[in-house]
């Protein structure tokens, strides 16, 4: 048991730091946080949008400015969870290989990489929860708080992934952001005028969507959406476990073969023979 505490320990501390060595991730929490959620609340208009919601059956009229505040705080959350995971696993993937090469127990260094993701949603979480309170008191603050926890933790396993399978840095920042943006904006109705549409419930953040949209504007709990989101964020998971694997598959350190001997099967190969060198056939021609 101490063996594998050991090295969970270890696998975790290593990839805290390769965290805390991305400051663009830090300035991105510090002031991409506040200053996105911010703008979605003073730049939209506070007229009343009329919506059903569907995690609890309600017809709301939520503000629009409040309503986009939560979408920009669900962007904001997902954008930063999967950037930073992607930016550590993509950036590391080579120091998991010499590890898994070296005998180091995968297991170890995946459940280092999920407690990892679980600190940086949760802080991530907390922090767009308080700037959200801020500007205004949502309903169930710690639901909201839940809500943004489950979808960090979808998006920072996407990262994962994308950092196991893609070659070029570009393609898996392109890819996370592209995702985040169509996720969300379909899903807010100030925007698309498809909101309601069945085929959103299909889409990565719809659990998180849905119950952080019910903790603002209602006061009955949705554990079925968060469950729904927690499901999302176990595919993703089992997607870059694959990921993981492929990348250090290869680098498995194999049975030890022995050398062939007078015991093995095998014939001997004798050694090839070495052109003297130029000192030793002067030598010879003196001598004769």
């Amino acid at each position: 048991m101490r063996f594998h505490l050991t090295r969970f320990a270890v696998a975790t501390r290593f990839t805290l730091l390769e965290h805390g060595r991305n400051r663009f991730a830090m300035i991105l929490v510090i002031l991409f946080v506040p200053v996105w959620t911010s703008l979605a609340y003073l730049a939209m208009p506070d007229t009343p949008a009329r919506m059903r919601l569907r995690a609890t059956g309600e017809a709301l009229a939520p503000r629009g400015n409040e309503l986009t505040a939560i979408s920009g705080a669900l962007n904001a959350v997902t954008l930063i969870t999967g950037f930073m995971m992607f930016a550590a696993t993509f950036s590391g993937s080579g120091f998991d290989r010499r590890l898994a090469m070296a005998g180091y127990p995968r297991a170890h260094l995946v459940l280092a990489k999920v407690t990892a993701l679980a600190l940086v949603s949760g802080a991530v979480a907390a922090y767009a929860t308080a700037v959200i309170c801020l500007a205004w008191t949502p309903r169930q603050p710690l639901l909201l708080a839940a809500s943004l926890f489950c979808a960090g933790l979808t998006y920072g396993a996407l990262g994962v992934g994308f950092g196991s399978l893609l070659r070029r840095e570009v393609e898996g920042m392109f890819a996370i952001v592209m995702t985040s943006i169509i996720d969300l904006a379909l899903q807010n109705p100030i925007m698309s005028s498809g909101a309601d549409n069945p085929v959103m419930r299909y889409l990565p953040s719809y659990g998180a969507m849905q119950a952080s949209t019910a903790a603002g504007f209602s006061t009955d709990p949705v554990p079925g959406h968060l469950a729904m989101q927690l499901t999302w964020f176990g595919l993703a998971a089992l997607v870059a476990l694959l990921g993981f694997r492929h990348s250090t598959h290869n680098c498995l350190p194999t049975a030890f073969t022995p050398p062939p001997g007078p015991g093995s099967n095998k014939a001997d190969i004798p050694a090839p023979r070495q052109a003297a060198s130029p000192s030793a056939t002067a030598s010879d021609t003196e001598a004769h």
